[in-house]
């Protein structure tokens, strides 16, 4: 089923590339590896799995689901589902401004990358000794301008790309983005292996140690699971209403999972072999791309300034792929209020460009660095609420409509294209995972992050 407005996208290769492309982006690359070293490595990467594979997976088939089933954007689809429940979609409506605030805080983050990218393109990160990055990144990034002229310009990128459509700008950029964005990382790979003492990076990437998986740790992977497969958000429902007829739920929606989990590990493997082998600090947190990896790109010479070149430039598509879904997700929204798309992508840009600005102005020492709520200034609220709390929330909520309160032949129905796929024994299993096994999950780990 289509949407309303009758578009979708043209091809299963086509919507896994997409809905891949939206998990696939900073989460995975930016934000993965320093937490798995910071929680553990192997250990927390054990624990990621089990929550990437029975949570997340089943939550992305479920939005598979509500969204094929509808047609319709997450505010319309869940009373769509349950007519004489109409408050239902207040789910809808929590997972969009999840997806608003998530969008803004990614943008800033997009903007720094994009700068980034330029400044390694135009040899300025060359020309920086090794013990001036931090400063060099806290001065940019708390700056009035240039993060600001990269926010924006990232975001006008991104709205062209939804203005284009679904299957002429989203689907199109996204079959030659995710293929790109692949060879790079595997570039990134096979050249940080090859450095002398890589082998300490991947241990400290693989090794499990326990005693620094905590309850924030499990929670942190928890969140991470949600965050970078796009689920607990809305999006997956838009894209399902996207999806052809003909579309085996459960293959695309396991492709789409080992392809973000692939990319996040490869991202590992490209970062902290290269860090070990040039002697810096692995315990970088979200500095770790802006401050340390600088330091090694330049520490490898002319092969370090292409290599930085590279990874920025794979750190942007990544970003992009992840914005367009986010934006894509509020467009068609906006759009079904009888707005067309142009005009619902520019008033989108506009609302979520405001917040993504007065964040950035938030962050360090920037100019608005005394907006806070509590102890947390509003570039770490809008991270903290957005990568740990809001999207487990709405995870629990689409899950418990989903077991509880979807009517279970739809649900097979779907799942099977009305009994032309054969689930057998899945669907039991499924059932049972949806209705038990994810809620209590999300429960317990939701509970035990708030209280810690």
């Amino acid at each position: 089923m289509a949407t309303k407005s009758g578009e979708g996208f043209s091809s299963t290769f086509g919507a896994i590339m997409a809905a891949a492309g939206s998990a696939v982006g900073l989460g995975n690359i930016w934000r993965f590896p320093y937490i798995c070293g910071k929680y553990g490595g192997g250990a927390f990467l054990l624990v990621y799995i089990c929550f990437v594979f029975f949570i997340g997976m089943a939550l992305m088939m479920s939005e598979f689901v509500i969204g094929r089933r509808t047609g319709e954007d997450p505010m319309k689809a869940y009373p769509k589902l349950r007519p004489n429940k109409p408050a239902w979609r207040f789910v809808g409506l929590a997972g969009l401004l999840t997806c608003f605030l998530i969008l803004a805080i990614y943008l800033v983050i997009s903007g720094w990358t994009l700068n980034y990218f330029w400044e390694s393109l135009t040899g300025t990160l060359a020309g920086i000794s090794d013990d001036g990055f931090g400063k060099h990144f806290s001065e940019f990034a708390s700056s009035a301008g240039r993060p600001v002229v990269f926010v924006v310009l990232f975001l006008v990128f991104t709205a062209f790309v939804i203005i284009g459509g679904v299957e002429k700008g989203i689907e199109r950029v996204s079959k030659l983005l995710m293929p790109i964005l692949v060879v790079l990382l595997l570039v990134l790979c096979v050249r940080s292996l090859t450095l002398d003492g890589a082998s300490e990076g991947l241990a400290y990437l693989f090794h499990p140690d326990f005693s620094k998986l905590t309850g924030e740790g499990i929670l942190a992977a928890l969140g991470q699971a949600l965050f970078s497969l796009s689920v607990g958000m809305g999006v997956m429902i838009v894209y399902g209403s996207y999806l052809p007829v003909d579309d085996n739920i459960m293959k695309t929606s396991v492709w789409i999972t080992v392809c973000d989990f692939a990319i996040a590990i490869l991202a590992g493997i490209a970062i902290f072999p290269a860090v070990f082998a040039c002697g810096q600090d692995p315990t970088g947190g979200p500095g770790l791309v802006y401050q340390v990896l600088p330091v090694v790109f330049n520490s490898l010479g002319t092969v370090g300034r292409v290599f930085s070149v590279v990874f920025f430039l794979l750190l942007s598509l990544a970003a992009l792929t992840s914005a367009i879904s986010l934006l894509e997700a509020l467009t068609q929204w906006l759009s079904s209020e009888k707005i067309g798309r142009t005009m619902s992508a520019i008033v989108m840009s506009v609302a979520v460009v405001v917040l993504a600005v007065v964040a950035s102005f938030s962050f360090g020492d920037g100019i608005m660095s005394g907006l806070k709520v509590g102890n947390l200034q509003l570039f770490d609220l809008l991270d903290k609420l957005t990568g740990t709390i809001l999207p487990p929330i709405c995870a629990l909520m689409t899950i418990i409509f989903f077991g509880w309160f979807m009517k279970k032949d739809d649900i097979i129905d779907e799942l099977s294209n009305h009994g032309t796929v054969k689930i057998g024994y899945f669907k039991v299993f499924y059932y049972f995972l949806v209705r038990f096994v994810a809620p209590a999950a999300l429960l317990v780990v939701l509970i035990s992050g708030l209280i810690n």
